[in-house]
């Protein structure tokens, strides 16, 4: 029989791209037979009818009948087109007014997504589609996996696939313990706005008491907001929580704040509920920067939370940071390529009764040249003051001082390189000696305090031909010392690069302390390197070194080796320090690997694993792994974590947990 088509301007409502029904779309009908009956304003169909809108939604039925201004709507055998592969498919579906009710219906987001079937598909004995709330609601509806029946629920509703955001509860995820049991997530996801929502999520813990999540999240035109957090009075009565919170807000095209909390009731309650991730502290505080086209101002204050059993002996820098101001500007050239930098810097430490602050003020000139035959020579030359008040301060002779102290420091250096290129069939070869004499002020070590933005200085190929090899800015190189090495390196068009570096540093004037870790001795250092390749295909590989300089033992090592592609991996990294002991020092060495591996079993099942195994105590510090399935329309994981931590009350713990989402045009539920 011959199908007839006619298009009629706005009078159907039907699916859009949104899944919401657009009345003032015009829509084609084709059916094997159209009726029209002008009186009553309606439309009637024979046969096969497919109704299809301006923007290219349909809806397909047999024997329908159409009000003119598509509030009413009946038909046989009927799929209403929610989206790509979203469909509602129904003996029977009749709309009245905001409501669309489906009969004996079947609903799916996985047509055409699987060469076996719809992967997942819901039938119900009835769905109503509430256009006003934009809920799609099911009555007795049964989840069915490749037409196999795997759950059954008495009710059920969801938004429908044109709603971004909708207030309502998320997929629960499950995980257990040897500590705490099994743990079931049940979030709550509450929409505010667009651009305003939180997650509220209560966990169930079958050894302990419940625990309370709340994640909240909102952008503003020139701002963002993210805070985390926390709850739980466990069994013992003891009230353990945390707070991150992470706000960004720019004050235009110039200026920047940023506004952040990482505060938690104890050091061991991260580790022991999953929210640990390596931090050996949390970071509170405030950044203000502002912008120049050759200018940069930061202030910034910090309120540290220790969750570290013990810093060692003068490892890391102790106290809050109450404020730090740095500002910096460069010139313009003032002639040929030499131009200025300048320099500010304001600092306090508070802690344990003690406080320090310092005032600094610096210069520097700097020159480049170009010289025949290809030579770099680089001048510079600097001056900085400094005024430091301090506050029962220990200074690194082991005297408490409290008083004034300020220091003039002049400083420069020359620096020489040599790059050398030489094409050779497919390859470039680079080789280039490099040079830098550096000249500073000789201190005396009195004038050092303890625990300040100094941690001391380790020797490293990176830490070469740097204005400062300390990490701070309160510890003086104190005297004259050479840098010098040579690297040499290789490309070609396919991308294979390779490197090799070596490097040693000299002191002309006697270190007035000198760490036995940190690679300098008074004269000679030991030597630095770096070796790496990579074919940025399949495999990379790097490996920075240290060497005695006395007979070339290997003092340090760090390597990495990377195999495969994105999908199918095999990763390790090693590193390897010596570590001997003085009065400062623990004699531990440090020895131990990071393994990460990943395999793509099918097209859509992975497995993935990582690990750190600490070589010197013959032991895992952590390991995780889990199975992966990546679906069009669902996704499941199932994950392990074994930590061997020890620290308090927290004795390592073995987790697994599994997660099973749906996914509708590409939104996950």
């Amino acid at each position: 029989m011959k199908k007839i088509c006619v298009i009629f301007p706005a009078i159907l409502a039907s699916v859009t791209a949104h899944g919401a029904l657009n009345l003032d779309e015009p829509r084609t009908i084709t059916a094997q037979k159209i009726e029209y009956d002008v009186k009553s304003e309606t439309i009637k169909t024979i046969g096969e009818t497919e109704i299809v809108n301006e923007s290219g939604q349909r809806l397909t039925l047999g024997d329908s009948y159409i009000t003119q201004q598509g509030d009413e709507l009946a038909g046989e055998d009927i799929k209403m087109w929610l989206g790509n592969h979203v469909y509602i498919e129904s003996d029977n579906i009749i709309r009245k007014g905001d409501l669309t009710i489906a009969r004996h219906a079947t609903f799916t987001a996985c047509d055409d997504c699987d060469a076996y079937g719809d992967a997942w598909k819901i039938t119900t004995y009835k769905i109503i589609h509430d256009m006003d709330t934009r809920m799609l609601k099911f009555y007795s509806p049964v989840l069915r996996t490749y037409d196999i029946p795997v759950l059954w629920l008495p009710y059920f509703e969801m938004p429908d696939p044109g709603v971004k955001y909708k207030t309502g509860l998320l997929m629960p995820d499950f995980q257990s313990t040897n500590k705490m049991g099994t743990q079931i997530n049940i979030p709550l996801y509450i929409s505010i706005s667009d651009t305003h929502d939180m997650t509220f999520t209560l966990s169930y813990l079958t050894q302990e008491n419940p625990l309370f999540q709340l994640e909240h999240r909102l952008n503003a035109d020139h701002s963002e907001y993210r805070t985390e957090g926390s709850f739980t009075r466990n069994k013992a009565g003891e009230n353990r929580w945390h707070i991150f919170n992470d706000d960004v807000i720019d004050l235009g095209e110039y200026a920047r704040a940023t506004i952040f909390l990482e505060r938690t009731s104890d050091k061991t309650y991260l580790q022991k509920y999953g929210f640990y991730g390596d931090q050996p502290y949390l970071d509170s505080g405030a950044k203000l920067e502002v912008f120049g086209q050759s200018s940069y101002v930061v202030a910034d204050a910090h309120i540290f939370q220790e969750l570290r059993d013990s810093t060692g002996l003068y490892s890391a820098p102790d106290g809050d940071i109450l404020p730090n101001i740095r500002a910096v500007h460069q010139t313009a050239p003032l002639f040929g390529e030499t131009y200025a930098t300048f320099g500010t810097d304001v600092l306090g430490i508070s802690g344990d009764g003690t406080s320090a602050q310092r005032l600094i003020g610096d210069a520097r000139l700097t020159t480049p040249w170009t010289l025949w035959g290809g030579n770099r020579l680089t001048a510079s030359v600097s001056a900085r003051y400094d005024v430091y008040h301090f506050n029962n301060t220990e200074m690194v002779d082991g005297d408490v001082f409290s008083g004034f102290k300020n220091r003039f420091l002049p400083s420069g250096y020359v620096e020489w390189g040599l790059p050398l290129f030489k094409p050779t069939n497919n390859w470039t070869q680079i080789i280039e000696p490099r040079a830098r004499l550096t000249v500073m002020r000789k201190m005396d070590a009195e004038e050092f305090a303890l625990n300040n933005d100094s941690a001391g200085t380790i020797l490293t190929d990176s830490t070469l031909f740097s204005n400062n090899r300390f990490s701070g800015l309160d510890l003086w190189e104190n005297g004259t010392y050479a840098d010098y090495g040579v690297r040499w390196a290789a490309f070609n068009d396919g991308g294979h690069t390779v490197e090799v570096f070596l490097g040693q540093s000299y002191d002309f004037t006697e270190r007035p302390a000198i760490d036995l870790n940190s690679g300098f001795h008074n004269g000679l250092s030991d030597y630095v390197g770096r070796i790496s390749y990579n074919n940025m295909k399949w495999f990379g590989f790097a490996s920075r070194f240290r060497l005695n300089q006395d007979d070339l033992a290997l003092r340090h090592m760090e390597n990495t080796i990377n195999l495969g592609t994105a999908q199918n991996f095999f990763n390790i990294g090693h590193i390897w320090s010596q570590h001997l002991s003085d009065e400062l020092t623990e004699n531990t060495d440090l020895n131990e690997a990071v393994i990460g591996a990943g395999l793509k079993l099918t097209e859509r099942w992975s497995m993935r694993w990582s690990a750190i195994y600490n070589i010197e105590v013959g032991a895992f510090q952590r390991h995780t792994g889990g199975f992966f399935y990546n679906h069009p329309c669902y996704y499941l994981s199932v994950e392990y974590r074994r930590d061997n931590a020890i620290k308090e009350d927290y004795v390592g713990t073995t987790t697994f947990q599994f997660r099973f989402g749906m996914a509708i045009n590409g939104q996950q539920y």
